[in-house]
Formats: structure tokens, C-alpha cells, sequence
């Protein structure tokens, strides 16, 4: 049960997550979480490292594919300056949004990789989904409320996963 909340690399953000070494991973496609992966929750304009990490996948013809358990209205209006497509209502801790924007960019599920802030949504959903995940840490430190619960249960998650996994669950400076 512990390995469906396992990430397959752990870096400290989405941004370190090299467009060449994903190509080496034969990874065509990310799909990312939102908030407080990408952007932080209360400021979906981004960052300048972001904009440059989005630039660099796409120079690399990866295309980055948000993947949100918010409703369209939200994420449309988030996403809307970053001209990124979406996938959302995707039920994540469920497989389905994942495999939903899988199948329609007709990719096997060795060539998408999944990245997130939360092991109990992002990385279980990856887990769900059968593709790989990168566990980012969150953007800032403050969540929205129903985040703020999952981190509570993360805590004892992570402990576990350390334990059992103590030469795969640690924080890398690149996916390797």
C-alpha cells in the first residue's frame, strides 16, 4: 500500500527537471500539478524561472500539460497567461485526468512523467495511473485549507516511505 504514494525522483522543483534528461528517460510529455508546484496558489503569474523551465521544455518539443483536481473556471483563468493546456476535475488521487490526457496525446505510459507538490494527490494519482512522478517541494509555504489536510497526513506518509525506501526516497539535485 506505502508504494502507491512512492515518486520515482525527488528534486526540489519543477524547474531543476532538465528538458535533455527527461528525452534520456524517453519521457515526451509532463504533466504538473498547479498550485504550489508550478505557481504558488496565490500568485498564478509565475516566476521568471518558471517561464524559462516552460521555454526550455518546449525548445525540447515536450509539452507541459497541467493536470488539476480544480474546476476548469479556476485553472482556465490561472493558466490563461501561460497558454498551457489543462486537464481538469481529474479526481487525483484517481488515475483518471492522468490517463485521460494520456491517451488523447497518444502516449504510452513510459513517456509521460507526472510532477507534484503533494504525495497524496499528485504521486498517488501518478502511482494510479502506472507512469512515473517527480516530488517537488511546495512553491511557498501557506496551502489552501483542503491542502493543508493532506500535508498533515504526508508527514507520517513520508516517514514510511523513508524507511522502507531509504536509498530511492530522498531529495535529488536532478532526475537521474
Amino acid at each position: 500500500m506505502i508504494e502507491l504514494f512512492k515518486p520515482t525522483w525527488m528534486v526540489e522543483t519543477a524547474y531543476e527537471i532538465d528538458p535533455q534528461a527527461l528525452h534520456q528517460h524517453g519521457i515526451r510529455a509532463v504533466f504538473s500539478d498547479l498550485d504550489n508546484t508550478l505557481t504558488a496558489w496565490n500568485n498564478p503569474n509565475g516566476t521568471p524561472e518558471m517561464r524559462d523551465w516552460m521555454q526550455r521544455l518546449q525548445a525540447a518539443g515536450i509539452p507541459l500539460i497541467i493536470i488539476s483536481n480544480n474546476t476548469a473556471k479556476r485553472v482556465g483563468k490561472a493558466v490563461e497567461a501561460l497558454d498551457l493546456p489543462f486537464m481538469a476535475r481529474s479526481l487525483k488521487p484517481l488515475g483518471f485526468g492522468i490517463t485521460r490526457a494520456r491517451k488523447k496525446l497518444g502516449l504510452a505510459k513510459s513517456e509521460v512523467v507526472m510532477v507534484g507538490d503533494q504525495l497524496m494527490t499528485d504521486i498517488a494519482a501518478a502511482n494510479s495511473a502506472g507512469v512515473r512522478s517527480v516530488l517537488v517541494k511546495p512553491l511557498i509555504d501557506t496551502d489552501k485549507w483542503v491542502t493543508k489536510i493532506n500535508r498533515v497526513v504526508e508527514k507520517p506518509v513520508m516517514r514510511q516511505l523513508k524507511r522502507r525506501f531509504p536509498k530511492e526516497v530522498q531529495w535529488q539535485e536532478k532526475i537521474n
